[in-house]
């Protein structure tokens, strides 16, 4: 029975992970378009609704649901006295460092303040890329 336990936790903490990731890679993707959207438009009015949901229905929840599944993976498969779960944890506290600044960026966004250019969005869009290579990595070579 805790083979079958251990296994639905698995396919849900991959689930988990997709939706967050999905998340995470598209909404840097509506900051680009929503900075250059006229402020107080419909389109900028838009923006701010499709970015609200998808932090709040999406990607808040899959990240919870990632942390507490991964974390009883860890636990249930002893797990954490090795290098690689270390350096993951590391990359995935760092992606939900990135979420918090995501989180930031779209209140900022919904109340009209638009410090960051088009093009840092362009480029932030790339660091959950580069962090979820490398968690993918920690987990399918485990290097150490």
């Amino acid at each position: 029975m805790f083979e079958d336990v251990y296994l639905w936790i698995k396919a849900l903490h991959v689930i988990a992970v997709i939706s967050w990731m999905a998340g995470m890679l598209y909404l840097p993707r509506l900051f680009v378009y929503h900075s250059e959207a006229e402020i107080g438009s419909k389109q900028s009015e838009t923006f701010k609704v499709m970015e609200r949901r998808l932090l709040k229905a999406i990607i808040n929840p899959a990240m919870i649901v990632t942390w507490l599944a991964g974390l009883y993976l860890a636990w249930s498969g002893h797990w954490f006295s090795f290098g690689w779960l270390h350096v993951k944890l590391a990359l995935v506290l760092a992606m939900s460092g990135v979420h918090g600044f995501f989180s930031r960026w779209c209140k900022d966004f919904a109340a009209d303040r638009r410090p960051r250019s088009q093009k840092f969005y362009r480029i932030i869009n790339e660091v959950p890329t580069a962090l979820m290579i490398l968690i993918v990595i920690m987990v399918i070579v485990k290097p150490f």
